[in-house]
């Protein structure tokens, strides 16, 4: 039975009425028109309203002071009390409708309980319309999501279908599969609470990846705010298109090789650059006579694009360079883009998207070429490179996650200069860094030195925070010595571990492997689990087991046992690690690790996982204790 029509109320405006019934519809998975007022908390929560326990308490009293003993809610007493609320306090902007239309900008009102009245938020509707129509091609055959297909692209469909969460995993799963373990995905019995769990293993996956997810909690995500949603999709795609534009995946990158160029100038070069030296590759060998150095204004005439698509289509698709005799510049672009149609490739961009040198939407339209078609001639002898090592794509990941600047493509050439080192010192201990000993900015004379002068600083700011980097000078990072580099690094990532779950403790002693081992231990024994370590190389973490009866401890319930695997198999031992990496992220924890480094007891990932779900420990009894916001809503 679904919840009554809302009434007429001199409070609530008609839209926030249907707003209202619509969670309470939500909030109401069984449909019998009640809601249970133990669920109050959460409902209220779920419309706006943020309330300690104790208010949810005295809440709870008065309406059974009230008369009502069934321990039940119906939708027009549910109405009373946010009305009640709203007098109270002025919780207006939750309810305000979001989008005021323009003709190709969205405006939104300020998201958070921080932001400052009347901020808006700009959504550009091209990019809403291009990840909308990216969404739809790359899941419409996945039948998890044929519930959402198709969508619309011109109105707010893909932040209303990707809030239950599962759109969201999926896309993270299409741009690096197996990020996210489909064991873990909720996908039936939608509740509001299994769509914020979803939610939540989304952003932390998505964190692990290399996404910089700053204030973006799974509410934000489930109220569909738009240019917050975009936020995360674009990085989530963006990783997507650009991960594969390396020398494993396509040796025929060497062609690309400029005269007096090695192998390690190319991997150097970032995926962007890359793909522009691809572009005027094909350009050359075209004939045009057109060389682009960017993807904004270089290409805005389309005709780079025109005979790049005739270079790289395949024999007998049609694709032609007749568009270039068309005088205006819009409708050779649309032209243009009629050609990119007939090898389908006609993605992310519009023709006014071309004209305006859109950048973002450009450089997707041509990774996505280029993935499709990437035209390269096998070498005949393929050159030997270094692959990137599991520990240092999470390490990697890591620096990404929290934003620096440049992003991280190549770490040893990227850390070179030391100014993402203290980015990352900076994170550990803020204030830790005296910027005006730090150059930012290189002279052309004086580089090599002042990069080295930049590295001696970073290794000196690691020696005063007790790091130990004995043997390790800053012409070693300046030369990108990979073993004291990853010395540096590990210790970074280690410190910025330890000061979040130093922050939790109420005890003031300083966090380190001891105290996280005896936490693990006294936890699992006090949730009844048979299991404990011994340390951070214990080698019965391999089967996962022990990760994955830590999280049920930490959340009652939330393990699927029948999914887990007893067998020692290396492949029963890795389908736990997925398991229980997937379930970590999924209850809150900020997990970098990946799951070989659990089968391999690879003990510095291995105190990243146990550290990082001891936090999520600390915080929900942080939360239990204040009566504060409940962790799926952070």
């Amino acid at each position: 039975m679904a919840a009554p029509a809302s009434r007429t109320s001199m409070v609530l405006s008609r839209e926030e009425c249907d707003e209202l019934r619509a969670n309470f519809d939500e909030i109401d998975v069984n449909g019998n028109g009640f809601i249970e007022l133990e669920e109050l908390r959460e409902a209220l929560e779920c419309v706006g309203f943020r309330l300690p326990k104790y208010e949810v308490r005295d809440l709870i009293k008065e309406v059974e002071r009230g008369g009502k003993a069934d321990g039940r809610l119906e939708f027009h007493e549910f109405q009373s009390l946010v009305e009640k609320l709203k007098r109270k306090k002025d919780f207006g902007r939750g309810f305000k409708k979001l989008i005021s239309k323009r003709e190709n900008i969205e405006t939104h009102g300020g998201m958070t309980e921080a932001s400052v009245e009347g901020t808006t938020h700009s959504v550009k509707k091209e990019e809403q319309v291009a990840f909308t129509d990216w969404i739809t091609r790359n899941l419409q055959d996945d039948p998890d999501c044929q519930k959402y297909l198709p969508m619309n692209p011109d109105t707010g469909d893909l932040y209303k279908k990707a809030k239950d969460g599962i759109m969201l995993c999926k896309m993270i799963n299409k741009s690096v599969p197996d990020t996210i373990d489909e064991r873990t995905i909720n996908k039936n019995n939608l509740s509001i609470y299994r769509m914020h769990e979803n939610l939540m293993l989304a952003i932390n996956s998505a964190q692990a990846i290399g996404c910089n997810i700053v204030n973006i909690g799974a509410d934000d995500l489930h109220q569909g705010k738009p240019h917050l949603v975009l936020g995360i999709l674009w990085q989530v795609i963006r990783i997507g298109l650009l991960n594969a534009i390396n020398l494993k995946d396509h040796p025929g990158l060497v062609a690309l090789l400029e005269e007096g160029e090695t192998i390690e100038d190319l991997l150097k070069m970032s995926p962007e650059a890359i793909l522009i030296r691809w572009v005027n590759y094909h350009l050359r060998r075209s004939g045009c006579g057109r060389q682009i150095k960017n993807l904004t204004g270089d290409i805005s005439d389309s005709v780079a694009y025109i005979h790049l698509l005739h270079q790289i289509a395949p024999a007998g698709s049609g694709v032609h360079t007749g568009a270039q005799n068309e005088g205006d510049v819009l409708q050779r672009a649309e032209l243009m883009l009629q050609e990119a149609d007939k090898i389908g490739c006609r993605s992310f961009v519009t023709p006014q998207n071309v004209v305006d040198g859109n950048d973002k939407l450009n450089l997707a339209f041509v990774a996505n070429l280029f993935n499709m078609y990437p035209a390269l001639d096998k070498p005949a002898t393929e050159e030997e490179y270094i692959e990137e090592t599991a520990e240092e794509r999470t390490y990697r990941n890591w620096m990404n996650s929290l934003g620096v600047l440049p992003f991280v493509c190549h770490m040893y050439n990227d850390l070179c200069d030391g100014r993402i080192l203290f980015q990352l010192y900076d994170y550990v201990q803020p204030g830790c860094v005296d910027w005006s000993k730090v150059v930012k900015t290189f002279s052309k004379m004086k580089a090599n030195f002042q990069k080295i002068e930049n590295c001696n600083y970073a290794v000196e700011l690691g020696l005063k925070l007790k790091f130990s980097l004995v043997g390790i000078g800053g012409k070693d990072i300046n030369e990108g010595n990979q073993v004291l580099t990853l010395a540096l690094v590990w210790q970074l990532m280690r410190a910025y571990t330890l000061s979040i779950l130093s922050s939790l403790d109420k005890s003031g002693k300083p966090a380190g492997d001891q105290a996280i081992i005896q936490w693990v231990n006294k936890t699992l024994k006090d949730a009844g689990k048979s299991r404990e370590i011994k340390n951070f190389q214990d080698s019965s973490i391999s089967d996962g087991q022990v990760v994955i009866d830590l999280i049920d401890a930490i959340k009652p319930g939330s393990i699927r046992y029948d999914v887990v695997r007893d067998g020692g198999s290396d492949e029963d031992k890795l389908a736990n690690a997925k398991y229980a990496i997937s379930m970590a992220r999924k209850i809150g924890a900020r997990v970098y690790a990946l799951p070989e480094h659990i089968v391999s007891v690879n003990s510095k990932m291995v105190m990243t996982v146990f550290c990082c779900l001891m936090v999520v420990s600390l915080r929900r009894q942080t939360l239990d204790d204040e009566g504060d916001v409940p962790e799926f809503a952070k």
